[in-house]
């Protein structure tokens, strides 16, 4: 796609705030959201999501400094870590922090070993065949997340009124993204929930307020009285409670991380690609995987220290990037400020829970299509008439999409994760043959010497797979 300002360019400061609040709105339910579900699984208070907020903030510009401000990527809380969470913050704060810092780690070792012998491997363990159908995955798996919030009304319960709140909101991104003036183009999410919350408060006002209809609630007004608990202003940030941690349960800390980190590590590679696709620059060579890596991985230490939530590559500010056309790194460095100011200004994140989860599915709805559309041009290029290439596909998209998933203990391997393997190893079964480049025949040789031509090259490859065997031994 035609991009409106390139990875260096630098949009006016008014212009940017605006950009930036827009990158915001696309990452922070997603981020907020961790904390949240952590706590109610555990029982505990012990994350905070203004706390997961300046993490994210912070985070991200770690990422940027390690990249040399070459790529344009949001690291938000990560819903892989949910689970090993879950049973950190039973061992407190130093739990969390200790868990953060094992996963950045797994990153870092592997940033290493890249560094050192060189990310070649990953274009042949990862052709566009497997890494272009996982990063549709990604973007289909998320759709029933979407759909869910799309169709959520006053207690998550199933609500007519919600679907109709979440496509205005969706049609109203849209038509300002394709039919909207020049700002408005830029601007898509940023109108688009304005439209959908609007819509949510009236109908809120008459058909709850007014008429006593209960299924109208969908904003909750009340929330905004807790404004005046001073308390909540100030972000439970996470290392300054980390006082007191049995060692003996670092152990347990580390098995139930590392082996996720490793599964998010072919997200990472995946949302890499993708973006690479949008910017048209390949950010594994430049500034390189090791180094995306290591921001990915420092940065996701440092996000536990104030948030504790490991971060991750963000496919929501990808998909920002690819409808807006705003791929500016600068924007996604004045995201990261505006988490960090805001982070301490408690009505926003009233403001945040109070937005109701149909506006936020409308919105998803064109995010994650646009995730999984750009993971469909990635391997738009490859032969599915080629029945090896046909399998791998097919293998990656069904064992995803069904929900395939590895439990170990306390240790799941996500769907996402088990597609990728899956396809890694048909496409190692079915290697495909080499190319064999074949003379071209000219249009004065006739159409007879072009079929004895044609011929000829069938024949020869037919040879050279049938001498394969030989050949490698």
């Amino acid at each position: 796609m035609k991009l409106i300002y390139g990875v260096q360019d630098k949009p006016k400061f008014g212009k940017l705030i605006i950009y930036a609040f827009q990158q915001l709105l696309a990452i922070i339910a997603a981020t907020v959201l961790v904390p949240y579900v952590v706590n109610s699984s555990s029982g505990t208070e012990i994350l905070s999501q203004s706390a997961a907020l300046m993490g994210a903030g912070f985070g991200t510009i770690v990422y940027l400094l390690f990249t040399k401000f070459k790529s344009p990527v949001f690291l938000g809380s990560s819903f892989a870590f949910i689970t090993p969470l879950t049973a950190a913050v039973t061992f407190g704060y130093w739990g969390v922090i200790l868990g953060a810092i094992t996963a950045g780690l797994v990153y870092v070792v592997i940033a290493i070993i890249i560094k050192l012998a060189g990310s070649g491997w990953v274009d042949k363990l990862l052709p566009p065949v497997i890494i272009g159908p996982v990063v549709a995955l990604i973007g289909l798996d998320l759709s029933k997340s979407a759909v869910s919030n799309l169709v959520s009304g006053n207690g998550g319960e199933y609500n007519l009124g919600a679907i109709l709140i979440g496509v205005i909101t969706f049609a109203v991104t849209i038509l300002a993204s394709v039919k909207g003036s020049k700002t408005l183009r830029m601007l898509p999410f940023v109108t688009g929930v304005a439209a959908g919350y609007a819509t949510a408060a009236a109908v809120t006002l008459v058909g709850y307020h007014l008429l006593d209809y209960e299924a109208c609630k969908y904003i909750d007004f009340s929330i905004f009285t807790q404004v005046t608990d001073i308390e909540k202003w100030m972000p439970n940030i996470t290392f300054a409670h980390a006082w007191d941690f049995d060692f003996k349960n670092l152990p347990t800390i580390i098995i139930a991380f590392a082996p996720v980190a490793l599964v998010t590590l072919a997200e990472h590679i995946a949302d890499h690609r993708n973006i690479s696709s949008i910017i048209e620059k390949d950010l594994i060579k430049d500034p390189g995987l090791h180094r995306t890596l290591l921001g990915d991985g420092v940065g996701s230490m440092i996000g536990g220290f104030f948030g504790g939530c490991p971060n991750t590559t963000y496919g929501e500010s990808v998909g920002c990037v690819a409808i807006t056309g705003n791929a500016s790194v600068r924007t996604i460095a004045a995201t990261s400020v505006m988490c960090i100011v805001l982070s301490f200004f408690y009505p926003f994140i009233l403001f945040i829970n109070s937005v109701p989860t149909c506006v936020i599915g409308g919105i998803c709805i064109a995010l994650y299509g646009f995730i999984a559309v750009s993971g469909l041009r990635m391997f738009k290029h490859v032969d599915l008439d080629d029945s090896r290439n046909l399998f791998v596909v097919s293998a990656v998209l069904v064992a995803g999409i069904g929900g395939l998933t590895l439990s170990f203990a306390d240790i799941q391997i996500s769907n996402i994760a088990c597609a990728l393997i899956l396809g890694v190893i048909t496409n190692l079964l079915l290697k495909p043959r080499k190319v064999k480049v074949v003379k071209t025949v000219s249009a004065e040789d006739g159409q007879a010497e072009q079929d004895k031509s044609m011929f000829d090259a069938a024949s020869e490859s037919q040879e050279s797979s049938d001498g394969r065997n030989e050949q490698s031994r």
